[in-house]
């Protein structure tokens, strides 16, 4: 199915005519029984039954409501615009809402790329943009949204994990929107029969399930742990690198390789160690000649 648009006039233009129709029936009526002319009788039948069938095609359409045209089960089309209309006569017309609508999908239960069971759920905004697929391609097109929305979802969360401490990763918890784009573009491909645009797409839930919460949390802590402590050991290896190029080149002093060994471990111990350190002065070896 596709939508067209089908026939309708101004209703008002339209009920003005009808109206003075009306009018030149009846005139014609009481001329055909005054002279007795039958010719007069039957044309002014005609003329009323006509017009009361197209009074009965008057219909109003509300600003973003549509309403599709069936003729004895055809369908001859769709007015989009707001107004009183006169449309062909005998016709079924169906109301369709133009209205942007949004909905919660209900909180799944789904496994993130790593096979953690966690808790998401979407808000969802569409609205309809063919009136003609939403009424005939599929079977209540809300629900049909609705259902589609509950499947891009669980897909979506199988194809990236909940979360990760590598920066090349893209993860549910920190690429919320990079998600939610790939969740509006699934959605809207699944939504097209049903002539349905997708405006947006939001994350509003997202959690480990609750029977692996505590555990997840704790890895959680301890690979933050791990990656801090890393980039501590990183950074004390970088400074201490830089302190001893220093040093040796500024002061022009040549350290022997034990001492160099030692400073570089009091160096690091320093810097990585979580408590104060307590500086120590060396006054030099046992046995040293001091004159």
């Amino acid at each position: 199915m596709q939508e067209k648009k089908t026939f309708h006039v101004n209703g008002y233009l339209g009920l003005l005519i009808l109206v003075i129709g009306m009018i030149g029936g009846a005139y014609l009526f009481y001329l055909g029984v005054t002279y007795e002319s039958g010719v007069q009788l039957i044309l002014s039948i005609a003329i009323w039954l006509v017009a009361i069938l197209f009074l009965s095609s008057l219909t109003i359409v509300a600003p973003n409501q549509a309403k599709a045209i069936l003729f004895f089960g055809k369908y001859l089309g769709t007015i989009q615009s707001n107004g009183l209309f006169i449309t062909t006569p005998l016709t079924q017309k169906i109301n369709v809402s133009l209205k942007v609508r949004n909905f919660n999908s209900a909180r799944l239960k789904v496994n993130d790329l790593d096979g953690n069971p966690i808790e998401i759920s979407a808000v969802i905004v569409f609205k309809v943009v063919d009136t003609a697929k939403a009424l005939f391609d599929v079977d209540h097109y809300q629900d049909f949204v609705e259902i589609q929305s509950e499947t891009a979802i669980r897909h979506i969360a199988s194809q990236y994990p909940y979360d990760t401490f590598e920066d090349n990763d893209i993860t549910l918890r920190g690429d919320t929107s990079h998600v939610s784009e790939e969740l509006t573009k699934e959605l809207q491909n699944r939504l097209e029969v049903a002539g349905v645009e997708v405006v947006e797409t939001r994350l509003n839930h997202l959690a480990y399930s609750t029977e692996i919460a505590s555990a997840m949390l704790q890895r959680q802590q301890a690979k933050a742990i791990l990656s801090a402590r890393q980039t501590i050991v990183e950074g004390a290896v970088t400074m201490t690198q830089m302190a001893l190029e220093q040093i040796e080149a500024g002061q022009n002093i040549d350290f022997t390789d034990d001492r160099k060994v030692q400073f570089i471990n009091n160096l690091i111990v320093s810097i990585i160690t979580d408590n104060g350190t307590q500086p120590v002065i060396n006054t030099g070896e046992l046995g040293d000649d001091i004159s």
